[in-house]
């Protein structure tokens, strides 16, 4: 054993952060700031990589702040051009233009591309949130006001922050996750007001029934829960559902546990 093995170091302070033993480091923290040379890794360690989650939040908070009322509309980024949903996911984001409301997208192809296309060629805001993946590299031609995230969790918050509701069209597992996410936080009253509208019945249907034949069926959620759900194929009323509570703030949240 080195006779250094063990030994203690004192305790040194560097923030909020105390380091004790052999935990405490050799150099300050300015030291290691100003120091030009050496190793590069550093800007790939996890503090590092906490500013630039800030910085995406502080991005997004900046941008949208005063973008005004929104709803996002989700859905497959698969869905071909001549698809019936397509032309329908159009006619969602000219329809929530004319009601004064900003269309948020995941800013990719299918449905997210059709949504915007309505709200822009209608005057409205036509924002697409990105995010970084292999598969898809850039927002699609129709999103007047835009930003890519590297970060799943940090968009997430952008939708959830700045839409008033969600229109949920078919889609895969994205539109599920952001389904599901919007889901939780309603019936655990993170947020207390948020319209949550299935478009397309003959989709939904088989989820819808799963869940409350085995999910409530089984007691896992209760049977209020999927009142926070609304099944619709008629694009007047998915927009009169999302952008009602504005006008009486009728939007069902599910009964407290207990």
């Amino acid at each position: 054993m080195g006779k250094d093995k063990g030994k203690r170091r004192g305790t040194r302070h560097q923030g909020p952060v105390i380091r004790r033993h052999d935990q405490v480091q050799s150099t300050t923290t300015d030291q290691r700031l100003l120091e030009s040379r050496g190793d590069t890794d550093w800007v790939h360690s996890d503090p590092w990589r906490v500013m630039r989650i800030q910085s995406e939040f502080v991005e997004g908070f900046g941008t949208l702040a005063k973008v005004g009322p929104g709803i996002s509309v989700f859905g497959s980024a698969r869905t071909p051009t001549d698809h019936p949903m397509y032309a329908a996911a159009v006619e969602v984001g000219r329809r929530l233009a004319g009601a004064g409301y900003a269309t948020i997208t995941g800013g990719g192809p299918g449905i997210m591309e059709a949504a915007n296309k309505g709200a822009l060629e209608a005057g409205g805001v036509s924002v697409g949130l990105g995010i970084e993946l292999p598969f898809e590299d850039q927002l699609n031609r129709y999103v007047s006001l835009g930003i890519n995230f590297r970060y799943f969790f940090v968009r997430k918050v952008m939708f959830l922050k700045y839409s008033e509701g969600f229109v949920v069209m078919p889609g895969g597992f994205g539109t599920f996750d952001e389904l599901f996410e919007a889901l939780t936080l309603v019936q655990t009253r993170k947020i207390t007001r948020f319209p949550i509208v299935l478009f397309g019945s003959e989709y939904w249907a088989g989820l819808v029934q799963w869940l409350r034949q085995e999910v409530a069926g089984s007691a896992y959620i209760n049977p209020g829960d999927l009142d926070m759900l609304q099944i619709t194929d008629d694009i007047d009323e998915a927009v009169r559902i999302v952008t009602s509570f504005r006008e009486n703030g009728a939007v069902p949240v599910p009964p407290v546990e207990g």
